[in-house]
């Protein structure tokens, strides 16, 4: 007894979900290597507005990093840079830490205000959060502390 062929509506119903399966499987990879990364850092991570509260008590700037939990230059950016004990050291004397994530509505507002696009986009502002100045994304660590 042959086997019929299916019809090509459910060919197309399977190519479909096989494709979502692997995007969504895909993007749940690239998230969780990100939340990894990130936590690697050590960096104690603040919103925008907490950052700014903390950054008028203790007279600091704020570092500001706009990156979307899923962008490989972003994990690359946590994982090598922001890691590093030195860059580290140098952003707890000086700094406080915000990090926006870009598929929020504080990342959309974040890049509407300060007019940025993409990511990583890191930025310096003061304690009113008014920005000082935006540092190129770097990819050494002494070459982001000579940033600083």
């Amino acid at each position: 007894m042959a086997k019929k062929p299916l019809p090509q509506p459910i060919k197309i119903a399977i190519f479909a979900v096989v494709i979502l399966a692997f995007y969504f499987g895909n993007n749940a990879v690239q998230t969780h290597l990100g939340e990894t990364a990130l936590a690697e850092t050590g960096l104690t991570i603040h919103s925008l507005e907490e950052a700014k509260l903390i950054a008028q008590s203790e007279n600091k700037l704020i570092l500001a990093d706009l990156s979307a939990i899923w962008c490989p230059s972003c994990r690359h950016l946590d994982r090598d840079v922001l890691s590093d004990p030195t860059v580290k050291a140098a952003i707890d004397s000086k700094y406080v830490f915000a990090r926006i994530e870009y598929d929020s509505p504080e990342g959309t507002a974040f890049a509407e205000t300060y007019e940025v696009k993409g990511f990583p986009n890191i930025l310096i502002l003061d304690s009113k959060g008014e920005k000082q100045r935006q540092l190129a994304t770097p990819v050494d660590p002494l070459e982001f502390v000579k940033q600083l």
